[in-house]
């Protein structure tokens, strides 16, 4: 919107206040400036507030607002005086304003540092957390017009405006005078304000989610007279699943005598329906969209899943077409999943919901599946009809220029019905966002992921988002930072998911494995070793095992205090008479889910040849099954935090076996899977991050009352998954054990140590940057020079190695003599930095003819002085030659890298990366976590490298970074690591303006 010829010329509009938002009760709203063209609507707002209201915020009766206050609340310089207005369908529901004043509480402009804050509220939208979202956006207004503290005087009985003061985790103070509460808001964030924020975020965005997932009311628009077309086919789709709300099917063109389809009723629009519709499924095309929109919006309708196609997957005028769908949908408050999506599915029994293409729904189950591609959406849900596997969710959201994989983060974070969640992602809208919540949910549930459009540097088309420019190396690190299983197909993500959703995670790597196939045993074993895990020697069973020699095999195995998982191999066996047992594999199933119901919680998967239906056998639940049975702790050792009814706590032994009838197998009712619910523990494992939110109304019942009743077993928890092939089986049990130690190592977190603080300079480096950049910088930013790289890290007590200049000969010996022999010359032009192997750095020169022989060779073979750069420094003790780099980019932000120089890094790509900040625990795992960190650990006999050294100065980069957002680049190489201390000998610096950061500031909804 922008503002009229009144409005003051020296302050533009600024429409980067505009921000659509997701209110507590999961709908949307949008926030922008008040402008002039405003009066009426402020004046019809003003009259739907009640008696009440208008006196909580005049502080006397004020039924009407007169023409003077219209002008003065329309009225705004954007700077001293600002007002936001939160709006619904265009009209307003709440308003905020500021007015800047002097210490006196008299009006006043900069460099006055304080507003007096007022807020008004439509009765009617009060409790929707409208309130708390205008705070939020007020104050980073003031932050920005360099207003540092919010003054307000508020009623005693104001409860709800002192509320939302109380609770925004702003430093405030308060006291009474003359009958009202007076309270000051100290607007910079704090650690508390930042987390109550992303609380609210949370809550919001998962409620948002839940109103799609779980509507009473559906209305399919597109249904066609005939049978046939993407809108009956929904319809058909969504009535097969036994939907347990209404269901309506709309058309236009439907007679006005038309009383039903498929057996629901039928309306030419939304409007004609007259009961309240929460979800609308739309298959029109793309041109009557925005028609369908309106229709539903000003109907009351909650959400939209859109499969129309036409949007910015055909080019630049479909991407502007996408836009005004989101712009149109969120102003009625409606979130979108689509457009060009395949549908969503809701397999809770309390919704039964299939808004879908696909003809069957799945079974129900613990997984949930995102993905942004309907081909595979459906070939994945075709893998894991295959293996028997239930899904809780599934949303397949096409362009998914709304609702987004992170919003069913914020929402599985919370469902107690959801213990695996499954993503495909082609594009990631806010990486930063996304690693917080993935690292989140992680923490309480597995989070395994496909990147696809790995390697194309672009956007896959209907994809509208920022592009990132770090590697994918780099991403798939963040991401096992975060606790994110990065896998490479949906084939890895359908086997980690059946082994993550069914077992129990392992408490280390060491790996069990029994058969009947010596020769599988052994791929099995190689495998295992590929896969890093340590696999003790197969046992054999021999060809003639029959399934009472697996059963007591695999009993033994998970029995053994030195095994932590058990891989079971089959081929078909041979029986009392002589032919090969190939049948369904049912005996053998049977044998192998009695051992693993009875022994301790430890993963177990099969690899099976030629076994028929032993996948579907093992896979299969018994709906008769009895009440839980205990399952004994065995030898095996305990849990760190094992408490009574944990894995490892004990029990009397079942008397008979039961195919899995509680969230875990069928042990003691507290040892179930660390894959469960958040309130579940095994392995030693958190069973939530600290201060983790309640569920939330999911469709499905409260994670206290989630669990199956006796006589009905959890959908997935205790299936045994099967694999076709060894590797397969190991690579997915890899990474449960990687996943799970990373929970456990979640459950302690590092931190930052203190002792830098007493080291780093941050004030005084901010200052110099300052300076150097000066106070128009150039947007492009600069490389600093040696001088000015080497002082800006000094701030940080990183010390560079002096190296001086050598022009000439000359030069070179003064420089010697000055630095103290041996030395070393080496080239700083670009093309020849660091590059040894083209010869031109010339080390250990004892004396001044070796520094002029060397300074001839190297300018006879490289090139003149000038285009050479030479300079001279003092040779540093013997080491390990690394490099550290730290980069912001602008998606994903600051990331921070390690590798050792030369060929391990550059040529084969063995560098670690973690996000800023780091912690020690990060920084000691970065030097770790590269093929070559041998090196550095005492590789054959060598002397160990100081690696405490390294991982200070890892974090000293980190927190240089971080502290500094316009220090966009640093680059430490070499740096020599020695067996006592480390020396920088090389380090480039670039600064430039900070780049946006999409992740701080107040909730807003990504517009792209």
């Amino acid at each position: 919107m922008e503002p009229t010829p009144e409005q003051s010329p020296h302050h533009a509009y600024p429409d980067h206040w505009e921000a659509d938002v997701v209110l507590r009760d999961g709908g949307t709203a949008r926030i922008r400036p008040i402008t002039t063209d405003d009066a009426e609507r402020l004046v019809s707002f003003y009259e739907q507030v009640s008696d009440e209201s208008k006196y909580y915020r005049f502080f006397a009766p004020y039924p009407r607002l007169s023409a003077r206050d219209v002008h003065r609340f329309t009225h705004h310089d954007y700077v001293d005086r600002v007002g936001l207005a939160v709006t619904i369908g265009g009209e307003f529901i709440a308003t905020v304003r500021f007015d800047r004043i002097d210490g006196q509480g008299r009006p006043a402009s900069a460099p006055a540092d304080e507003a007096e804050v007022a807020f008004l509220v439509q009765d009617a939208h009060q409790g929707r957390g409208v309130a708390s979202a205008l705070l939020e956006h007020i104050a980073a207004v003031a932050r920005e017009r360099g207003i540092r503290r919010f003054a307000a005087e508020v009623l005693p009985a104001n409860n709800k405006m002192i509320k939302v003061f109380r609770d925004a985790g702003f430093t405030q103070q308060r006291s009474f005078e003359d009958g009202s509460v007076h309270l000051t808001l100290d607007l910079e964030p704090t650690a508390e304000s930042l987390a109550v924020q992303r609380a609210r975020e949370q809550r919001a965005e998962a409620r948002s989610v839940q109103r799609l997932l779980a509507p009473g009311s559906v209305a399919v628009i597109g249904v066609g007279r005939a049978p046939g077309g993407v809108g009956r086919s929904v319809l058909r789709n969504l009535l097969g699943s036994g939907f347990t709300g209404r269901a309506y099917a709309v058309n236009t063109s439907f007679d006005a005598g038309t009383g039903t389809v498929e057996g629901v009723p039928a309306h030419r629009s939304v409007s004609e329906i007259g009961e309240q519709v929460d979800l609308a499924v739309v298959a029109v095309p793309a041109d009557r969209v925005p028609a369908v929109v309106a229709d539903c919006g000003e109907n009351g309708v909650q959400g939209l899943v859109v499969l129309s196609a036409g949007y910015a997957e055909r080019g630049a005028e479909g991407r502007e077409r996408q836009r005004e769908l989101v712009r149109q949908a969120r102003s009625y408050g409606m979130r979108i999943i689509g457009p060009n999506a395949f549908g969503i599915i809701n397999t809770a029994p309390e919704v039964r919901l299939n808004a879908s293409l696909a003809p069957e729904s799945p079974k129900a189950g613990r997984i949930g599946l995102f993905t942004q591609s309907g081909a595979i959406g459906i070939a994945v849900l075709a893998g894991l009809h295959r293996r028997s596997a239930g899904l809780s969710a599934f949303i397949s959201a096409g362009n998914r220029a709304d609702v987004s994989g992170n919003d069913f983060l914020q929402y599985w974070y919370e469902d107690p019905g959801t213990d695996v969640a499954l993503l495909y992602l082609e594009s990631l809208g806010n990486p930063r966002k996304f690693t917080r919540l993935a690292r989140r949910t992680a923490a309480v549930k597995p989070v395994v992921v496909v990147k696809g459009a790995r390697h194309s540097g672009t956007n896959p088309p209907g994809h509208a988002v920022p592009v990132s420019r770090i590697p994918d190396a780099t991403v798939s690190a963040l991401m096992r930072q975060a606790g994110v299983i990065r896998v490479d197909t949906v084939t890895e993500m359908v086997d980690v998911g059946v082994l993550l959703a069914g077992q129990p995670l392992p408490d280390g790597p060491r790996v069990a494995i029994l058969g009947n196939s010596e020769s599988l045993g052994l791929l099995t074993y190689d495998a295992c070793l590929a896969e890093g895990l340590r696999p003790r020697p197969p046992r054999d069973l021999t060809t003639v095992a029959s399934p009472q020699d697996f059963r007591n095999a695999l009993a033994e195995a998970l029995a053994d205090r030195t095994c932590d998982a058990v891989i079971v191999t089959a081929i078909p066996w041979v029986g009392e008479d002589g032919e090969a047992e190939t049948g369904d594999g049912e005996v053998l199933a049977a044998a192998l889910r009695e051992a693993a119901a009875t022994g301790p919680a430890k993963p177990v998967a099969v690899v099976h040849v030629e076994m028929g239906g032993l996948a579907q056998a093992l896979a299969a639940a018994t709906s008769t099954a009895g009440p839980p049975a205990h399952r004994p702790s065995g030898p095996g050792p305990q849990a760190p935090s094992a408490a009574p009814g944990a894995p490892g706590a004990g029990g009397p032994a079942a008397g008979t076996p039961a195919p899995v009838a509680s969230e875990g197998r069928a042990g003691d009712p507290a040892a179930t899977r660390t894959s469960g619910l958040p309130a579940t523990r095994a392995s030693g494992l958190p069973a939530a991050s600290p201060g983790g939110p309640p569920a939330a109304s999911s469709g499905r019942p409260p994670a206290a009352e989630a669990a199956p009743s006796p006589g009905r077993p959890a959908p997935d928890a205790g299936r045994i998954p099967a694999y076709p092939a060894a590797e397969r089986a190991v690579r997915a049990l890899a990474e449960a054990v990687k996943y799970a130690q990373w929970r456990r190592q979640a459950a302690t977190p590092g931190k930052v140590p203190e002792f830098l603080d007493d080291t780093i300079d941050e004030h005084g480096t901010a200052a110099l940057i300052g300076r150097l950049l000066g106070p128009d910088p150039d947007p492009r930013g600069r490389p600093l020079t040696h001088d000015e790289a080497c002082e800006l890290l000094a701030g940080y007590g990183i010390s560079v190695r002096p190296a001086l200049p050598a022009p000439d000969p000359e030069a070179a010996v003064a420089a010697a003599g000055q630095l103290g022999y041996p030395v070393a010359l080496k080239t700083t032009a670009p093309h020849l930095r660091h590059r040894a192997d083209l010869g031109g750095v010339r080390l250990d020169l004892a004396g001044e003819n070796a520094l002029r022989r060397a300074y001839d060779e190297l300018t006879d073979l490289l090139g003149t002085p000038a285009e050479l750069r030479p300079v001279v420094q003092a040779m540093a003790p013997r080491g390990v030659d690394t490099v550290v780099r730290a980069s912001i980019d602008a998606a994903a932000g600051a990331v921070l890298s390690f590798g050792l120089a030369g060929a391990p890094s550059e040529l084969l790509g063995d560098t670690a990366h973690r996000l800023v900040p780091a912690t020690d625990r990060d920084a000691a795992e970065l030097i770790r976590s590269i093929k070559a960190a041998p090196v550095l650990f005492g590789w054959r006999g060598s002397a160990p490298a100081d690696t405490a050294a390294l991982e200070e100065l890892l974090l000293r980069v980190s927190r240089l970074v971080d502290d500094h957002p316009e220090v966009v680049s640093v680059a430490l190489e070499p740096v020599v690591v020695a067996t006592h201390g480390l020396t920088v000998l090389g380090a480039s610096v670039r600064l430039a303006p900070p780049p946006a950061r999409s992740d701080l500031g107040p909730r807003r909804l990504p517009s792209y």
